[in-house]
């Protein structure tokens, strides 16, 4: 069967995926005495037992004096009620090494540094999500720029410490993981590598990114038939970033054979031409949109496959089933009325997921 991508391509993306496999990543954690023992414990766990390629030092703020390695290339403050949390962070930026200040007091922390002259920039304090209602509330206080009530219902549960229970867990290891992949770009994959929680919100990123780019795709190509060998290679290269996070190997072997799991999803992308020619008014709409769509269903399965242990060997039935599922169902709302109006939509949500994805990438 001639494969509707670029094989060279693909192989070519493995390579450099290939090349985070041997690539050292070196992390400082630095722990706040005072922190608690839970939060304290949970970050240690989460750099414990690092990849072969990975050098971690733990230091404490009691400790002998605490300088970065010359070679970091992340730092972690695990805080607590210390003044000297906003002033060592400060002094680790300032040797050129991003650093997460992790809390499970976050108001607290926040204040402190602010206090003692050494504010926390907006995107490194990271904390749980620990009691009720705090994600809704941590989502206002993000886009109002209030980074200390992320966590936030009222002054008196900020100011005591959130319990890592297997639920704040779960959220503080998620943003953790989102830290890594937005402050270490270069060397992100090669962390993912390494510590097990940035895989997943790595992965979901690169789900994320290629399903708008798909979308614009499937938008501004009105060439018939144009817009299938693009979405294709970005579908293969998006399932090989999520395969190399979670660590499967890229053999050449692999690689023309994960070509071949996204070859035999093309057939989804004939239910969009069809739709769009049956509803030509329309059609730019539901080419994006099962562009989208189907990557973005692609791309989850695959995530979750991963997070369950699957191995690539297994990948092809997870892609085929997802795609088609998520191209039947395109084709099913733009056969509605209601549909078409739905679909009028993605336009606007494609641009300005497109541009949301391109801010991230600056």
């Amino acid at each position: 069967m001639k494969l509707p991508i670029d094989l060279k391509a693909v192989i070519e993306a493995a390579t450099d995926i290939e090349s985070a496999r041997n690539t050292p990543v070196s992390v400082s954690v630095l722990i706040d005495d005072s922190a608690p023992g839970d939060v304290a414990a949970h970050v240690r766990s989460a750099f414990v037992g690092a990849g072969a390629h990975a050098r971690v030092t733990v230091g404490y703020f009691a400790g002998p004096a605490f300088s970065p390695y010359e070679g970091d290339d992340m730092a972690v403050i695990v805080a607590g009620f210390s003044e000297e949390v906003g002033r060592r962070a400060a002094e680790i930026r300032a040797a050129g090494v991003p650093v997460m200040v992790v809390t499970s007091m976050p108001r607290l922390v926040a204040d402190m540094a602010v206090a003692y002259g050494n504010p926390i920039p907006e995107g490194d304090l990271v904390a749980p999500e620990g009691v009720e209602g705090c994600e809704a509330d941590g989502d206002a206080a993000r886009e109002s720029g209030d980074v200390a009530g992320v966590n936030a219902q009222s002054p008196e549960i900020l100011d005591a410490p959130i319990p890592i229970d297997a639920a704040a867990a779960a959220t503080l290891d998620r943003r953790m993981g989102e830290w890594v992949v937005a402050a270490c770009r270069e060397k992100r994959l090669a962390l993912a590598l390494s510590f097990p929680f940035v895989r997943r919100p790595l992965s979901l990123e690169a789900v994320s990114a290629t399903s708008f780019q798909n979308a614009g795709i499937g938008l501004v190509l009105f060439i018939p038939g144009a817009d299938m060998p693009l979405m294709t290679l970005n579908q293969a290269k998006m399932l090989l970033q999520i395969a190399a996070a979670y660590g499967e190997p890229m053999s050449v072997a692999r690689v023309k054979e994960l070509a071949a799991i996204v070859g035999g999803a093309f057939a989804c992308r004939s239910v969009a031409r069809q739709v769009a020619g049956a509803v030509p008014a329309i059609g730019w709409a539901v080419k994006a949109g099962v562009g989208y769509a189907g990557t973005k269903a692609m791309g989850l399965a695959a995530v979750e496959y991963f997070e369950r242990g699957g191995s690539i060997a297994g990948l092809a039935g997870v892609v085929s089933t997802a795609t088609a599922k998520a191209a039947q169902i395109a084709g099913d709302v733009a056969a509605t009325p209601a549909g078409a109006r739905v679909l009028s939509t993605v336009k606007t949500a494609v641009r300005q997921g497109a541009a949301s994805v391109l801010k991230k990438t600056e």
